[in-house]
């Protein structure tokens, strides 16, 4: 593997979560692929951006009425080199934090991440992902 191979997929993730953490819950969809997977097994998978767009705007809506603010930090990457049909493979950890308004910031989830990412024009999208929630069965 390259370290550009890496740092494309580390831009890749920079702004995907930062996407989300700004409320553009339709842009964050975006970054799957027409059929892609997020699967967690703390919920029932959701498959197509189109489901995956509905799902998370709900939660982005959720979350700012509740006067929350959300950031996520993913760390511990590992990339495999990108396959013959330009598919690459990725692991991380990833923590979810809430802020509430004047209030401290405090982790809501902690999780390891399988992805799934192909080449799309000059960048990624996620094919398929799956998450593991920590302390659950």
């Amino acid at each position: 593997m390259t370290g550009s191979l890496f740092q494309q997929i580390q831009q890749f993730y920079a702004r995907q979560m930062r996407l989300l953490d700004n409320g553009a819950a339709e842009e964050w969809a975006d970054t799957f692929t027409e059929d892609g997977v997020f699967d967690q097994n703390v919920a029932e998978p959701l498959t197509g951006r189109v489901n995956i767009a509905v799902a998370s705007r709900k939660r982005v809506d959720q979350i700012v009425a509740e006067g929350i603010t959300r950031r996520h930090w993913l760390g511990m990457l590992e990339v495999d080199p990108e396959d013959e049909q330009g598919v690459v493979r990725t692991r991380y950890y990833a923590f979810s934090m809430a802020t509430e308004r004047g209030g401290r910031p405090q982790i809501t989830a902690n999780t390891y991440a399988e992805d799934t990412l192909v080449r799309h024009e000059d960048g990624w999208l996620v094919q398929y992902r799956r998450v593991t929630h920590d302390g659950t069965a």
